[in-house]
């Protein structure tokens, strides 16, 4: 067991240290791609009776970020996705666009998210301790979202919470657990300098 931890934490060194050797430049351009990534994951949707808010694919790739981006350029990667959709290139869910909607709390909650994960795996990358910060992460952009839904839609805090946090705490922990093995996967295929 010690041998496999030694490992992991040894491969998170060597994918970190890659992406530090990046120029600005570089660490932006890959910052937009997260961006589009989040866009394109969001098109992979489902509404349901019981909520007015969707499940999406978004969160995967906003953890990944926050993890593999860090806390400066996996935050930026979704400002550049709050700030794209605001200004109305259509890479909502839906394909929407546009800053005044039901979900703009989640949204902004991912960019949130990414930066917490991002600053607490800056210094401890244990699997368990990003996991953790995984879901940290999940719980802040669902707060955020939740308090947003309860402003726009003028709904009680409670029902906003019944509609907009509980039905999606459960498959985003998965969608956490999900992440930390793929950041894993990533890591394991050699990235080098």
């Amino acid at each position: 067991m010690e041998y496999i931890s030694k490992r992991w934490t040894g491969l998170w060194q060597k994918y970190y240290d890659f992406f530090a050797s990046l120029t600005v430049l570089k660490k932006l351009s890959v910052s937009l791609g997260f961006a589009l990534l989040t866009g394109l994951s969001a098109q992979i949707y489902i509404k349901m009776p019981f909520t007015p808010v969707p499940f999406t694919a978004q969160v995967f790739v906003v953890l990944l970020a926050g993890v593999l981006l860090g806390k400066n350029f996996g935050a930026i990667s979704q400002a550049v996705y709050l700030a794209g959709g605001a200004a109305g290139i259509n890479w909502f869910f839906s394909s929407g666009s546009g800053f005044f909607r039901h979900t703009t709390g989640y949204v902004i909650g991912f960019a949130l998210a990414s930066y917490v994960i991002g600053s607490l795996t800056e210094k401890s990358r244990s699997r368990l301790k990003m996991t953790a910060a995984m879901l940290a992460g999940v719980v802040i952009l669902l707060f955020s979202g939740t308090m947003w839904l309860s402003f726009f839609l003028r709904m009680p805090l409670s029902k906003a919470f019944a509609a907009g946090f509980l039905p999606f705490l459960p498959l985003d922990t998965v969608k956490a657990c999900l992440a930390a093995i793929t950041a894993g996967s990533i890591l394991k295929s050699g990235v080098k300098k």
